[in-house]
């Protein structure tokens, strides 16, 4: 909060700003109160007109005597505040300070009613029966993820997520582990968390829509479906429709094939664990959609952010790790699906980034609404007016294709091009383009080029991960990497367990 040419500058989200103290209509203000402490905490100041300009009051201690008393007649339970007079300029106003409460919901009561509010944006509204169950299991110090059902255990089974984790961990899955990661009681029951990972998972808010559209906007569906099943299941089949219905185009380079995806597969792999683990499970009839357009791939879910902020107005880089469902994120972690830092809105953007064919401005976009969370990922060949030529992508990237041949069946089938269009033939390049095949650097081995799509694919994927994904040993996974960074073709940004890849494309 600063003061500038006698106004009161400050963030509307925390900050309430009040001209005088209304004794007949303590509503106005109580629930500014109630919202508050049902979620980040925040500030009212008495004295301070609408546009934030300090106008002072004329007897802030009984105001001061007021507000305290009539808050603890009026909000139960009683949140914890701070009465700050501040002088300015022979003016005085009042702050009421707010702590974020640890006892929610903070009702306010009048007339045998009561009533929870949260802050949404800049205003106190009343909370819904999803935010309340929210605000209840807060002030239980509880999760709706880890709360026990009456389901017995010993009736499912966890096939598909063993398996997933002998796949994911190479390490062998022991049922003890239900106990110690939360899906099993002590006393044998299912928590909520573990209905979502049984195999015949049949919690009905477990879905997601997929859809691709026609053209730019919700017209006519290409396909549709959806999907009720485990967790796990979700996450496959939600990445199975999205690669079925995005491209992926290379150029032949001097010496390796460099692949010119529509999107980072890692990226969006993120976003949708992202979706799955931090949604509001609460919300019965709400599921995660996918929708792919022709420039763009939006993944929505319900909950908004947990301290009522908008994630649009916030640095990304400083968002803090709050986890809605802690189980579910702590199982994904197991799985070796994310990172136990929160970094996952951070790693999205950086991960596309590290694109050879990203341009600036593509970078994923994050949104929050009342009661959704939105994931947009921008197609990286899609220009103003439609699919940018293969070429023309690979003409962005570097100088090199006057010299070297662009991939004609990517081209001509996936794009559509036809490769005399752009003057690429099938004439070897030596008569073509006068190179000498001789001079021409050596061409990577297989297993190299294996490393080099695993890259584009996804720039933080470890040596180790490398040998399993291409079923080589570990030695000569390194042994392949040091040629190709050698050949200048490749460089790693990090330490060798934290990181990225970054292909070197030279002209």
């Amino acid at each position: 909060m600063q003061i500038h040419n006698n106004t009161l500058i400050a963030e509307c989200s925390a900050y309430d700003f009040k001209k005088m103290l209304e004794r007949k209509k303590v509503k106005s203000w109580l629930k500014s109160i109630s919202a508050f402490a049902n979620t980040e905490g925040g500030s009212l100041f008495y004295g301070v007109n609408d546009d934030g300009e300090i106008v002072g009051l004329e007897n802030p201690q009984d105001d001061a005597d007021f507000i305290s008393e009539t808050i603890k007649a009026r909000l139960d339970p009683v949140p914890e505040i701070q009465l700050i007079p501040i002088e300015h300029e022979g003016q005085t106003l009042l702050e009421v300070k707010v702590k974020a409460g640890t006892l929610t919901p903070y009702y306010y009561y009048q007339d045998g009613t009561r009533t929870a509010y949260v802050r949404i944006g800049n205003e106190s509204v009343e909370c819904n029966s999803q935010q309340l169950l929210s605000l209840v299991l807060k002030g239980t110090h509880m999760t709706w993820d880890s709360l026990p059902t009456q389901v017995d255990a010993n009736k499912h089974s966890f096939v598909i997520l063993a398996n997933t984790f002998r796949e994911q961990t190479h390490q062998e899955w022991n049922d003890k582990y239900l106990e110690s990661f939360g899906l099993v009681t002590s006393d044998g029951k299912l928590t909520n968390a573990g209905l979502l990972f049984v195999d015949n998972c049949t919690v009905f808010q477990s879905r997601i829509f997929c859809t691709r559209w026609t053209g730019l906007y919700k017209d006519d569906a290409i396909s549709s479906v959806e999907h009720r099943a485990n967790l796990v299941l979700l996450l496959k089949y939600g990445m199975d429709f999205i690669k079925n219905y995005t491209m992926s185009g290379w150029v032949k380079m001097p010496n390796y094939r460099l692949n010119l995806p529509d999107y980072s597969d890692r990226a969006i792999f993120e976003g949708l664990v992202n979706h799955l683990i931090h949604r509001d499970y609460t919300v019965m009839g709400g599921e995660v959609h996918i929708d792919i357009y022709d420039d763009r791939v939006e993944l929505v879910s319900p909950g908004a952010m947990l301290d009522g902020t908008q994630i649009q107005d916030r640095d990304i880089y400083k968002v803090p790790s709050m986890r809605r469902n802690p189980v579910i994120a702590d199982m994904f972690t197991q799985l070796d699906y994310m990172e136990k830092r929160g970094s996952g809105l951070r790693k999205m953007r950086e991960l596309t980034e590290k694109l050879p064919n990203f341009l600036q401005g593509k970078e994923p976009q994050y949104q929050t609404e009342a009661t959704s969370f939105f994931t947009t990922f921008y197609n990286l060949n899609w220009g103003e007016n439609g699919r940018i030529p293969v070429e023309k992508v690979a003409d962005r990237v570097n100088s090199t294709l006057k010299k070297y041949p662009v991939n004609e069946e990517s081209s001509e089938k996936k794009f559509g091009v036809n490769t005399e269009q752009f003057g690429v033939n099938k004439e070897s390049s030596e008569k073509k383009f006068g190179v000498n095949s001789k001079e021409q650097p050596k061409k990577v081995s297989r297993t190299a080029q294996k490393i080099i799509d695993l890259i584009i694919s996804d720039s933080s994927i470890t040596a180790e991960n490398m040998a399993n994904k291409i079923g080589v040993s570990k030695r000569a996974i390194e042994k392949s990497i040091k040629s190709l960074r050698d050949m200048g073709i490749i460089i790693h940004e990090g330490s060798d367990k934290a990181g990225y890849w970054r292909i070197i494309v030279k002209p």
